[in-house]
């Protein structure tokens, strides 16, 4: 099934950390969740383990005030057990319950497998394995779609091409710095899945620019990269733009994309959001862009291939 997503997907991540139930930290917290849903976007994702799972508490007190609406509107993610690394069936339906607990809803639009690194992918797709527990809540009506959300491009190749999801995440992977998610954005969006594509800015370097200690996809930016970006920056100041916009731009004008999902951790940094994406990018941004050659990305997925 198609979702019926908006251009951008607001994250919660860091929502609620280190806050105690109670307390006026959580009172903020809150707040700040009401007001993503207040905002015009369709969807707040989370996760079983953001925030030890304090962003999905938070979501779900902002919910009970904000009405059955919201209940419609919280993407979440099935998480592997803490501690044991345990990632089957019934950590699946565990994981599934504690989330619907905390957020305060019987049932979810979108279930992701969320990066399940401590099991293979066979064990993932065979009998008693994860993918087995995200089927069965999907046929009982317990979640309307599933899908897979990590990073490694091989991993997610095999998982889209099982044709079991109904959606993709993958993150830091299709951005002006690393498109190497396309090939496998491009078969789920043959396959009818929706794509959510994560992380344009690279969680760093492309919201902050080239300096000392920059990082891409949780990795410190090389002496290559950070020249690669501060001519990307020059080309961002010819024409106006700012690197941030034109790093969000890159993933919502893309074909591929169905929405672009970024982490916001503050009513500041929603603004900011939203103005970045009503700012207009001149087509000779992206002309230039080209002509800089492919980046020399950071990511190294050879371990998965």
């Amino acid at each position: 099934m198609t979702l019926n997503v908006s251009p951008l997907t607001l994250g919660t991540s860091g929502l609620g950390r280190d806050t105690e139930p109670g307390s006026a930290d959580e009172e903020a917290a809150v707040e700040f969740a009401e007001r993503l849903f207040a905002s015009t976007h369709a969807f707040v994702d989370t996760s079983n383990n953001y925030a030890g799972g304090r962003s999905e508490s938070v979501l779900g007190l902002a919910m009970a005030r904000v009405g059955a609406d919201a209940a419609t509107r919280v993407i979440s993610k099935v998480d592997c057990e803490p501690g044991t690394g345990v990632f089957d069936r019934d950590r699946v339906l565990r994981s599934f319950d504690e989330t619907t607990a905390r957020l305060g809803v019987d049932r979810l639009p979108l279930l992701h497998l969320h990066d399940p690194y401590t099991v293979t992918f066979d064990e993932a797709m065979g009998r008693g394995g994860a993918v087995e527990g995200l089927i069965e809540l999907r046929e009982s009506g317990r979640v309307d779609a599933i899908g897979v959300a990590a990073g490694p491009v091989p991993l997610m190749a095999r998982y889209v091409e099982t044709g079991v999801f109904d959606a993709v995440l993958i993150h830091n992977r299709l951005t002006v710095v690393d498109r190497s998610a396309e090939p496998v954005f491009v078969d789920a969006r043959e396959r009818g899945m929706t794509v959510f594509n994560a992380a344009p800015f690279g969680a760093g370097i492309l919201a902050t620019g080239p300096r000392e200690g920059a990082m891409y996809a949780y990795r410190p930016a090389t002496p290559q990269l950070q020249e690669w970006v501060s001519q990307l920056q020059r080309v961002c100041v010819a024409h106006g733009v700012t690197l941030p916009g034109v790093a969000l731009h890159f993933s919502l004008r893309s074909p591929l994309v169905d929405t672009t999902v970024v982490g916001v951790s503050s009513a500041a940094r929603l603004a900011q959001l939203d103005e970045l994406a009503a700012m207009p990018i001149p087509d000779g941004v992206w002309a230039e862009l080209d002509e800089l050659g492919p980046a020399p990305s950071a990511i190294d997925d050879s371990a998965y291939l």
